[in-house]
């Protein structure tokens, strides 16, 4: 009975000292200090609007009457990932407009599921708010198509043309429960932060680009987000597609051909229901549009004047 005792102890003791071990290890490896404040954003550029679900952060610039783009980003970098793109746009007449998704950047983290409810309204909204004016054109880039494409499909009669680079096909959940997800998210944050790179062919051209990555990890809800979204966002490559199809919207199709973060051999999967203008783009990875800006920067220009 004794030695019962005493090996009961013996594993309290340890289960709490693994306990101390995992929460400080946490701790120390937590980024998310801040609360993401109206004092905090007085220093950033760019504009907020206030949406139903929380503030968005925003950029619109190009002509009062002018031809409307509105650029969606990928799963996890703020909108500054369409920086050229933004500007080449801008200068070339068309009134430009690009946010940061809920949870990313500087717009709110708001407590919610990151469903494509939440996308769709976040989309939408900005577009009547901010009036812009007759059909827009849509872009999206990796997990940003997939949201443009559902949009689409959701909201054909205010849309005149899709933009997809190397969009995200199908979002496969993770297996483990959610909060170990997140405390993987927390305690690993460097390697989500550095990691970012993989998505580069020539990663050593772009030394700033995990320095600009970090800042938006240091306020509350940002793993949140990002982990709800792999729970909670559902996306059918299939289905969606062959619903962006039915839309009749004229689609370009732009596809980094050494893409290894959703590899060029999707773009097959979508072209067997989807009718597009398809163009690969040599050299380049899963942001052809960062690494060859003019290539793709002159495409799309040359789309959105086509017809």
């Amino acid at each position: 009975m004794k030695i019962l005792k005493v090996s009961i102890i013996i594993i309290i003791f340890l289960a709490g000292a693994s306990a101390l071990i995992l929460y400080g290890f946490y701790e120390y490896n937590n980024k998310e200090k801040k609360a993401l404040t109206t004092a905090e954003r007085k220093s950033i550029q760019g504009s907020f609007i206030k949406l139903s679900k929380g503030i968005t952060h925003y950029q619109l610039e190009g002509p009062e009457n002018g031809e409307v783009v509105i650029l969606v980003h990928g799963f996890s970098v703020p909108y500054y990932i369409w920086d050229g793109t933004y500007e080449f746009l801008v200068k070339n007449g068309y009134k430009v407009l690009r946010y940061d998704m809920y949870g990313r950047g500087y717009s709110d983290r708001p407590d919610v599921a990151y469903d494509k409810e939440l996308y769709n309204t976040q989309l939408l909204e900005p577009i009547n708010n901010l009036k812009l004016q007759g059909h827009v054109n849509l872009a999206g880039i990796s997990f940003g198509g997939e949201v443009i494409t559902n949009f689409a499909c959701a909201h054909p009669d205010v849309i005149n043309k899709v933009i997809l680079i190397d969009p995200g096909y199908e979002n496969e959940k993770p297996v483990a429960p959610k909060y170990f997800t997140l405390y993987n998210e927390a305690v690993n944050s460097n390697e989500r932060a550095s990691g970012q790179l993989d998505d580069f062919l020539y990663p050593q051209k772009h030394p700033e680009w995990v320095k600009r990555y970090l800042p938006q990890m240091r306020y509350q809800g940002f793993r949140n987000a990002l982990v709800s979204t792999l729970y909670d966002y559902d996306q059918n490559g299939r289905e969606s597609n062959t619903c962006l199809n039915n839309a009749n919207k004229p689609v370009l199709l732009i596809w980094g051909k050494k893409d290894q973060t959703v590899p060029i051999r999707f773009s097959d999967s979508i072209r067997s229901v989807l009718k597009v203008d398809f163009f690969p783009v040599a050299d380049a990875a899963h942001l052809p549009s960062v690494e060859k800006p003019d290539t793709v920067n002159t495409k799309i220009l040359s789309f959105l004047k086509e017809g």
